[in-house]
């Protein structure tokens, strides 16, 4: 998903938000219902990972670019109420997916899925590109390639070339506060995952039944649902939207001191679901803010012209460690006590995002 995200910035900057989300968006529903008539892993594999991979990658680049291009004063609180999806889909997803493999079977989900997917469609049908309005009566006539078929060769081929630079634009290594901001986001997506993918095993490691686990990632997920919006109202407040990049840096350190306390849980074995339930909400509260700031910052860094190129680099790399982080826990699980360290590394990483925050002073 990751990988194909520079593709999908590209394909945003020639063609806009609508018509990327709609195929992406097609692309995930065909994917899901292909996937219904699978046989093996590596058929899933392929239907599921590489192509619904694809088709997400294409809608999440193109919504946040089209968020950054309707909104501007209030662009924080709208990405905020954007990012509150994903909470609200991960709390709803584990009853609906249980409750569908026993009425439907694995093949009837992944058709319903399918169908669910498709919506997109209709979302980035919704998505009206933006245009300028001349504020004088003697503006020129806006005019289409149509109108001139000469010149629409040369137009076309002069798109394509700037929207391969933008495909790989190096130059963004030449702003310090863009290196920052990668170095520093690379650190935290290497350990952001480890603590939601663990966080039913270290419960049922304390004595909580499998049941009661699996309810901690649904009350981290309704606590995120409403962390979400309310983090992108307080950054769009006067007094806290000139020095975003700071109140995202305090997200972060927030975040890795709730996972170094983690490990005292261990201490109070016998409350231990009562203080799993505390350091879930912490937990959720931490995540939601920085998720919501997360590409807030990079828009306000970058500006909206060259969010789309950047979003799509940075993800790119990003992959690498969203990649080795989950497997650089399990090794941790392998050698030391379990999960003890894993919180404690977890917290390290997150810890050392605060670097982040002289971006605001490379901002040019």
């Amino acid at each position: 998903m990751c990988r194909k995200r520079p593709v999908s910035s590209m394909l945003v900057t020639r063609f806009g938000s609508r018509p990327i989300v709609m195929a992406g968006g097609l692309i995930c529903g065909v994917s899901m219902v292909t996937a219904s008539f699978g046989n093996s892993m590596l058929y899933l594999y392929l239907c599921i990972g590489i192509f619904g991979g694809c088709g997400l990658s294409l809608n999440l680049n193109a919504s946040l670019t089209i968020i950054s291009k309707y909104f501007l004063v209030k662009r924080p609180l709208a990405n905020g109420l954007a990012m509150a999806g994903s909470p609200l889909f991960v709390s709803v997803l584990a009853p609906l997916n249980q409750y569908l493999l026993y009425t439907y079977g694995w093949r009837g989900s992944f058709l319903i899925f399918g169908g669910l997917m498709l919506n997109c469609c209709v979302a980035g049908a919704l998505m009206r590109p933006v245009i300028a309005r001349c504020k004088t009566s003697n503006c020129a006539p806006q005019k289409n390639v149509e109108d001139e078929p000469n010149e629409s060769n040369t137009k076309l081929k002069e798109s394509c070339m700037k929207s391969a630079k933008s495909f790989l634009d190096l130059t963004f290594f030449k702003d310090r506060g863009f290196v920052i901001y990668l170095i520093g986001s690379m650190m935290f997506i290497f350990g952001a995952y480890a603590p939601v993918l663990f966080l039913s095993a270290f419960a049922i490691d304390q004595g909580v039944n499998e049941f009661a686990a699996a309810y901690l990632l649904t009350i981290m997920g309704f606590v995120d649902i409403f962390v979400r919006p309310a983090t992108g109202l307080i950054a769009s407040s006067k007094r806290v939207r000139p020095s975003i990049q700071y109140f995202f840096s305090f997200t972060l350190v927030f975040t890795g001191t709730v996972h170094l306390l983690c490990p005292l849980i261990t201490v109070f074995k016998s409350y231990s679901y009562i203080f799993l339930a505390i350091y879930t909400v912490f937990f959720g509260i931490g995540f939601g803010m920085v998720f919501s700031l997360i590409f807030e910052c990079l828009m306000d860094l970058m500006g909206n012209e060259r969010f789309p190129s950047a979003i799509g680099l940075v993800t790119m790399i990003e992959c690498i460690p969203m990649l080795l982080g989950p497997p650089a826990a399990g090794n941790t699980l392998n050698m030391h006590y379990p999960f003890k360290h894993m919180t404690e590394s977890y917290s390290l990483t997150e810890k050392s995002k605060p670097l982040g925050k002289t971006c605001l002073d490379c901002k040019v």
